[in-house]
């Protein structure tokens, strides 16, 4: 989850507001600033998850793209963060398709993280959670890593500015390994458009950012360390 100034929070960022009728899974956006959410709610969030249930035949085929597009190999003991990870979809995922990685889910929410945590409890000690907002440059001291791969799902355009998005990306890259990975998943289109995230990641250090998949106004881009 990802929280824009007007989504919960994560300060980090991921289940947006903008329901809009494409694929919005918004699966992770919160912020602290958001009008439209009310993420500090326990009660709201369970409602939330109960609608979002309801979208994941539109965000699998998507969140599997992502997977797939994964360049270590299934075997590997992997570390990975997801940024903005909310109740876990995308952490789910990476962690049934390599039986030996470790996820680090990252949001702002705490009711969010509870539910995260509640559903991956049969993964046990592979998954561990940080509370911790991506508004704040300080966010990276708790996160852990360094990480072999970051995964993201409609999460960081909810920081709205472009300024904000960059730094995020910077901070991402900052918590990966040579040879590391950055797969996310999100609505570029109301931010500015595919091309533009993939020249700001790219600014970010990155070494190349790749479209693994588009679809107005969602797509999924591999970034490359």
């Amino acid at each position: 989850m990802t929280h824009d100034p007007h989504d919960h929070g994560h300060r980090h960022h991921g289940h947006d507001h903008d329901h809009d009728h494409h694929h919005e899974h918004d699966h992770h956006d919160h912020h602290p600033h958001d009008h439209h959410h009310h993420w500090e709610s326990a009660d709201y969030v369970r409602s939330w998850i109960a609608r979002d249930e309801d979208r994941r035949g539109e965000r699998e085929p998507i969140i599997e793209r992502l997977v797939t597009a994964v360049p270590f190999p299934h075997d590997a003991g992997i570390e990975v963060i997801d940024v903005g990870g909310g109740s876990g979809a995308i952490a789910q995922a990476i962690l049934d398709a390599f039986p030996r990685a470790v996820v680090t889910i990252q949001d702002f929410s705490p009711h969010m993280l509870d539910s995260g945590r509640a559903r991956l409890a049969r993964h046990g000690n592979r998954v561990r959670t940080v509370l911790s907002d991506l508004r704040d440059p300080a966010w990276t001291k708790t996160a852990g890593g360094p990480f072999d791969l970051a995964v993201s799902g409609i999460a960081i355009h909810n920081l709205h500015e472009l300024s904000s998005i960059a730094a995020c990306y910077e901070a991402v890259r900052s918590l990966l390994k040579v040879r590391g990975a950055f797969l996310d998943y999100d609505h570029f289109d109301r931010v500015g458009g595919v091309p533009l995230h993939q020249h700001m990641l790219r600014v970010a250090g990155f070494a190349a950012a790749d479209v693994v998949w588009h679809e107005h106004p969602t797509a999924v881009i591999k970034a490359s360390v």
